[in-house]
């Protein structure tokens, strides 16, 4: 029998000054278990960082066409296909192929920047964004994972910062490559 998802829930609080975007949202993350935590707090962070009413959770590491978040218009069609971590470039084409616009989150320190150095050159897509978010960063975010949280998200000037009651994560995200969302 293979192990069983770890079930998250999250009571989030976005005051992202930048878009104007005051929200609550209530969230279920299911953590994959060949997942960790640092992953998956970089997945709700980039639900923090993109919320929207209709920005939804894929189904997880385990299903190939999905990412790990998107959103879709009334009709259907993808508007914004978000990946963590660092995809490789095959997957990167497709999903740039099949949305309007794509976000990565980069969040492993070194090997990020070696991830970028291979396939950085290759990725000159019109509707594609690269963010790095610092290793350490991520590294501090992952102390607020718990299995039922309470989190406040400060978004402003494109810092971002994320509390719970026991502390607060500063994170400063780097544009590798930047495109303008419509």
């Amino acid at each position: 029998m293979s192990p069983k998802s770890t079930v998250y829930k999250v009571e989030l609080q976005i005051s992202d000054l930048d878009r104007h975007y005051y929200q609550e949202h209530n969230l279920t993350l299911a953590m994959h278990p060949s997942e960790t935590e640092a992953r998956m707090m970089v997945r709700l962070l980039a639900f923090a960082m993109n919320a929207n009413e209709r920005l939804s959770f894929g189904r997880g590491l385990s299903t190939e066409d999905e990412p790990d978040l998107w959103q879709r218009d009334d009709t259907g069609e993808i508007d914004l296909w978000i990946e963590t971590g660092q995809p490789d470039e095959a997957r990167i084409r497709k999903a740039c192929g099949r949305a309007r616009h794509v976000l990565i989150y980069t969040y492993s320190g070194r090997s990020a920047q070696v991830w970028w150095d291979k396939v950085g050159s290759g990725l000159n897509r019109r509707n594609l964004t690269v963010i790095d978010l610092p290793g350490e960063s991520v590294t501090a975010l992952a102390g607020l994972a718990a299995r039922t949280m309470r989190l406040q998200c400060m978004i402003e000037d494109r810092h971002v910062q994320l509390m719970d009651n026991d502390g607060s994560v500063s994170i400063d995200p780097v544009l590798r490559v930047a495109t303008q969302l419509r």
